[in-house]
Formats: structure tokens, sequence, C-alpha cells
């Protein structure tokens, strides 16, 4: 919409008509007549500079192929991420997990490396920062937290895919609810994130050192089994 008419005053000489069908010629689903009269509308009662509209259309214009010209670096990027993932064993198993990506695991295994490097989960999670330490200062005494000493970036690539599977996947979306809502110690909203961040690091370490298919059963059985106990 932006390359056809960049401006509201553009937009108001197209009209309805003309906005939707040039979202119907590019096949935009969710775009029709109502969207279009919002779009002009609103066009209709925009405030701003209206002087030298010619450079402000050219400025935009450059903008737009700039952003032609990196997304098209991007996708090249990612193929050829996508083609060194495949000779690392067994990360074919982690992308079979629904809500899990390319880019998830490409930054994951950036930042781990080697996971014949780890002995065990706990030190992943430490490289994280998703370590749980004691928190003895001030009127929190005694309270637990997250270390936050460890890679920011893969933190982040866990937090991230973290609320990709709580969107997306339903054992994920169960284990959150699970943890916010338990009778004993219900988490806050941002601590069961860390915890399911947690799991999915877990995940990953068994799946890639033991070539394992991922088990939904097995993950639930982490939230079942106290809850038939309680039973």
């Amino acid at each position: 919409m932006l390359k056809e008419a960049p401006l509201p005053e553009d937009i108001q000489k197209l009209g309805v008509e003309g906005v939707n069908r040039i979202w119907r010629d590019a096949k935009l689903r969710g775009a029709g007549m109502k969207r279009a009269k919002t779009l002009v509308s609103a066009a209709e009662h925009s405030v701003g500079s209206k002087e030298a509209p010619g450079a402000a259309r050219l400025e935009l214009r450059n903008l737009l192929d700039d952003m032609d010209v990196y997304a098209s670096r991007l996708e090249e990027i990612l193929r050829n991420i996508e083609e060194k993932l495949k000779e690392i064993p067994y990360v074919d198993k982690l992308m079979e997990i629904k809500g899990i990506g390319l880019v998830t695991v490409s930054g994951f295994i950036a930042e781990v490396g080697d996971i014949g490097h780890f002995d065990n989960p706990k030190q992943l999670q430490k490289l994280a920062g998703y370590a749980i330490v004691a928190n003895d200062s001030g009127k929190h005494n005694g309270e637990s937290r997250i270390s936050h000493r460890g890679r920011k970036r893969l933190r982040y690539v866990l937090y991230e895919a973290a609320i990709s599977l709580i969107g997306k996947n339903a054992e994920f979306r169960e284990i959150h609810e699970y943890y916010r809502t338990r009778r004993d110690n219900p988490l806050k909203k941002m601590q069961s994130v860390v915890v399911v961040a947690c799991k999915i690091l877990r995940v990953f370490y068994t799946i890639l050192t033991k070539g394992v298919d991922y088990d939904a059963g097995k993950l639930m059985g982490d939230i079942r089994r106290p809850q038939i106990q309680a039973a």
C-alpha cells in the first residue's frame, strides 16, 4: 500500500474502491471494504506537514527499496543457516516440535555450541543465567530468583521460544497454566514463562544428546504426577 499510495492524500485519491482493489490484486487475507473504509477515513483526518510531498514520496520509496534488499539478504542468511544445521545430528527432531522454528534452533546452537561439552541440563541452565539463587537482600530475604549471570542472548532465545510454545503448543500451554494456577505456590506469569524456558532447555538437551523423539507424554508427567498425588 505504501508503494502505491505513500501519503494520506494519495490514499484519498484512490478512494475505498481503489484501496480495496490494490489489496485484492495482492491477494491479502483479512483485507476488504471495511478496512479500506477505515484507512481512507484515517487518511482524510490525517494531520502533519504537507510541504514537499514529492521529496516525501521519494524518501519513502528509497526506504521501501532498502527494506526489500535487507529482506532478501535475510532470506539468504536463513537458507545458509538451515543448510548448516542439517550437519548437526538430531536437529531435525527439534524442528518437529510444534512452535519451534529455525530462528530458535539456530540461536540455541549458536550460543551453546557442541552439546557434548555439557554433562547435564543444569549446566546449560547456568550458562543461560536461569540458575536459581537465593535473594537475601532487604524485604525479599529468602525468596528465590534467577541469577541472570550467563549468556544474555541464550536467555533471550529460550524466553522467546517459551512465549511461542505457550501460544502454539498445547502441552507447554497446559504446563504454563498449571504453574500459574496450582494450589500450592502458584507462580506469577513471568515466573511461569521462565519455568517453561527451562523445560525447553531440558527437552533440547535430551533430544540432542540421546537422539530421542519429542515425547509430549513424558513432558506432561512433570505436572500430572503432583495432580494425581493430590487427588
